[in-house]
């Protein structure tokens, strides 16, 4: 039996349960006292056991190098412990630079493409370490009506507690869009944001330095200490900044004595995706909205914005999709809240399977299983939330989908001259396929099995320990 954090020694605690009881009482004291400002917390930052647990959540988020180079490999086998120590000396001594972000452009289904910075390796555990020590502070302040990258919290609840308004008729939407968010964010409103709490002068210089980092883009770079607005997507510690900037919104939405709250509408946000719900969407409501953005320096995109009365026409938030639809399971008719994956959900996880398939033909049977589960799982762990959502359909989308590509992939291999040449591949490989899934993959972390032989589902769902 484990003991609780209060009752061990700090030189037998790990370097993750250190930072979890620092953390506490940072978030307690934020949340006794709104109007405090902390004034030393610089010296944190360098802590031995705070830049350990940077290192290892930051390893474990992965990743690829920055625009010097370093990879996880280069740094472990050079000594984890040295990368460590010259980080600490340089935060100690206020030396430490911001290196050049490396962009990239990542596709988007629309066939545009968005920006992603890829900061450096010593830079991103900078970033965790000075975020676990600032994090706490904020979190104490954040609104309920924000779920995005926040401890404890996710994008399930947000959809929960939008099915929660639409049952109690706030079923008049309005589904916001920003345009160009995190390249956006004016610097200088950003500071005012970090100082109605941090009073330590080192802090606001150090995300300073990452604000004003260039862009390392087409062998150029661009930016730098000219930079006036924008936080790099992709830096451990701009979701963070992004939430705090937000929540001057946030704030305004939830004010006890405003104008939203004295119509009755309710915002739900996630990161910079948020809808306002009320039962009655008055047009001064939506004006104030665009007051607001418009002097935090933000600008709403008309085109992808829109107030839509739910009941009549389906809306999207954060893959999902919301139907008012006939129940068809009583006599009674009527209708209800249904909630599932939107089409482009699913057509996402079918082309992440169809590709992986594709980029997986020669591997053995274990490590093609291995990639299957680990996107279904994620995908039907996400989609299912009890007595919220209803995925039966797009499973079973899926599940069709799933026998169609299994099979054609399998019988792909009786067209190679080998082993399986011209010998039923598909009937041979799945009895392998099926042997070895009982002897060498863990099922507790399996969410469903290939489909041979007449089984009856795809997706199923094994208790875990089996």
């Amino acid at each position: 039996m484990s003991l609780p954090l209060i009752a061990k020694k700090r030189n037998v605690m790990s370097s993750a349960e250190r930072v979890q009881m620092y953390q506490r009482k940072l978030y307690l004291k934020a949340k006794q006292e709104k109007e405090y400002r902390f004034y030393i917390l610089y010296d944190k930052v360098f802590l031995d056991y705070i830049l350990q647990e940077s290192w290892e959540r930051v390893k474990f988020n992965g990743g690829s190098a920055g625009v010097d180079g370093l990879t996880f490999e280069m740094i472990e086998s050079a000594g984890v412990e040295i990368f460590l120590k010259e980080l600490k000396e340089e935060l100690r001594q206020q030396t430490h630079q911001a290196s050049a972000v490396k962009r990239v452009w990542i596709p988007k289904d629309n066939g545009g493409k968005r920006p992603l910075g890829i900061p450096t390796i010593k830079d991103r555990v900078a970033q965790m370490a000075c975020k676990l020590v600032i994090e706490p502070i904020f979190e104490a302040d954040f609104e309920d009506s924000s779920y995005g990258f926040r401890p404890k919290r996710s994008g399930q609840e947000a959809i929960t507690k939008i099915k929660e308004y639409l049952k109690s008729g706030k079923t008049e939407v309005y589904d916001a869009d920003l345009s160009n968010y995190f390249d956006t964010i004016p610097h200088d409103k950003l500071k005012i944001a970090l100082e109605e709490r941090i009073a330590d002068k080192r802090v606001l210089t150090l995300i300073n330095k990452w604000l004003k980092a260039p862009i390392y883009e087409d062998g150029q770079f661009k930016g730098g200490k000219k930079n006036k607005e924008g936080v790099p997507q992709g830096g451990v510690i701009s979701p963070l900044l992004s939430n705090l900037y937000l929540h001057l919104l946030d704030r305004i939405v939830s004010f006890s004595k405003g104008l939203f709250k004295r119509l009755g509408i309710a915002m739900v946000r996630y990161a910079d995706d948020f809808i306002l719900m009320g039962k009655i969407m008055e047009s001064t409501a939506i004006t104030k909205l665009k007051e607001l953005l418009e002097r935090m320096g933000l600008r709403l995109n008309e085109k992808k914005s829109s107030q839509i009365d739910a009941r009549e026409q389906p809306f999207h938030f954060l893959g999902f999709v919301f139907r008012y639809d006939l129940n068809f399971q009583y006599p009674q008719g009527g209708k209800f809240w249904n909630v599932k994956p939107s089409e482009k959900s699913s057509r996402k996880i079918r082309e992440k399977i169809g590709f992986t398939l594709e980029r997986m033909g020669h591997y053995k049977v274990e490590a093609l299983v291995g990639e299957l589960n680990a996107l279904i799982m994620g995908w039907l762990t996400y989609f299912e939330i009890k007595g919220v959502s209803y995925p039966f359909v797009a499973k079973r989308k899926l599940n069709y989908y799933l026998r169609a590509r299994l099979e054609k992939y399998f019988n792909r291999k009786s067209q190679r001259k080998s082993r399986l040449y011209r010998k039923q591949a598909l009937r041979k490989q799945g009895q392998q396929m099926w042997r070895k899934l009982f002897t060498a993959c863990s099922f507790s972390l399996l969410y469903w099995e290939m489909y041979f032989f007449q089984l009856k589902s795809i997706v199923i769902k094994i208790p875990p320990g089996a």
